[in-house]
């Protein structure tokens, strides 16, 4: 049995989460809900056991579990109440760089107009603000926010702090993930992301956005995406300097660069099955209106 397990995203997870929101928010369904004896507290057993079986039972068996959903934190002090003993880690990244992913990639979620780039940002503001919320009032003993540029760029420091953090004692192999794929972690043949994951940390899609957004939509970004400033970002750096790399991630990104044939061979036959026939359908729960405490259904 191995110590931890993730594995790929579930989809369903948080889908369950807001569908549960959603009833209790309305009145007459949760009145209609108590009538037949499904109470808050047969429901929540329900949703747990779901949750629990969905994360146990589609990855190897693991000591620790846990799972990658991003949007399972817009509800994550409901996720709290259910496990008592969870922690999330809050990744977060420059919203200009996750809307460029989104629209180059060709990631469908529901919501998101893939040819404006002024309308995805705006609708990520929307989400990291319901998602930072939720970690805010979690605290820092259940939440911790991860700047994905800074641990690109010091992996070993923020690996440090994510490890402490979960009370997991240090491991050198979680600085080598590459040496892993498809020996201990399984990637998902669909997931878009799952291309740069075969790779060492590098650095090379940390400024891919810039000079992609059109002009207007740069001069308003304070206004389009308020959260930038709110996570440290500088909305008007074009390119942006988020730092400099430790040595050895330098050093890794110029291998990747020097052997762009080799990658893009390996790219292609770990994922032969290919991304354009498979159904990346859009996440419903992400366009939903955002929710700073999702317990409170009144």
């Amino acid at each position: 049995m191995s110590t931890k397990m993730c594995g790929q995203e579930t989809r369903v997870i948080p889908r369950l989460l807001q569908m549960r929101f959603h009833w209790l928010k309305s009145e007459k369904e949760a009145m209609r809900l108590e009538q037949a004896g499904i109470t808050r507290s047969v429901l929540d057993a329900a949703i747990a056991a779901f949750t629990l079986e969905i994360i146990a039972k589609h990855g190897e068996p693991a000591a620790r579990l846990c799972n990658k959903d991003p949007l399972t934190i817009k509800m994550g002090t409901y996720v709290i109440d259910l496990f008592p003993n969870a922690k999330f880690i809050f990744m977060v990244r420059d919203g200009r760089a996750t809307a460029h992913s989104i629209i180059s990639r060709k990631v469908t979620i529901t919501g998101f107009d893939l040819t404006s780039y002024r309308q995805c940002l705006k609708k990520w503001n929307s989400a990291v603000e319901a998602m930072n919320n939720q970690c805010r009032e979690l605290g820092p003993n259940k939440c911790l926010r991860v700047p994905y540029e800074q641990l690109v760029l010091h992996p070993r420091e923020w690996m440090e702090k994510v490890l402490q953090f979960l009370d997991i004692p240090w491991n050198d192999s979680v600085l080598h993930h590459e040496d892993f794929i498809n020996n201990g972690i399984e990637l998902s043949k669909v997931e878009r992301s799952s291309d740069q994951v075969i790779k060492p940390v590098n650095l090379e899609a940390l400024t891919k956005w810039v000079d992609h957004i059109p002009e207007e939509v740069v001069r308003d970004m304070a206004d389009i995406a308020p959260m930038l400033s709110v996570l440290g970002y500088d909305p008007y750096a074009n390119p942006p300097n988020y730092g400099k790399p430790d040595e050895k991630v330098a050093e890794k990104t110029k291998e990747i660069q020097e052997n762009k044939v080799v990658w893009d061979k390996k790219v292609k036959e770990m994922f032969s099955l290919g991304w354009d026939g498979a159904d990346n359908g859009g996440d419903t729960a992400l366009d939903k209106e955002p929710s700073d405490s999702p317990n409170n259904t009144t």
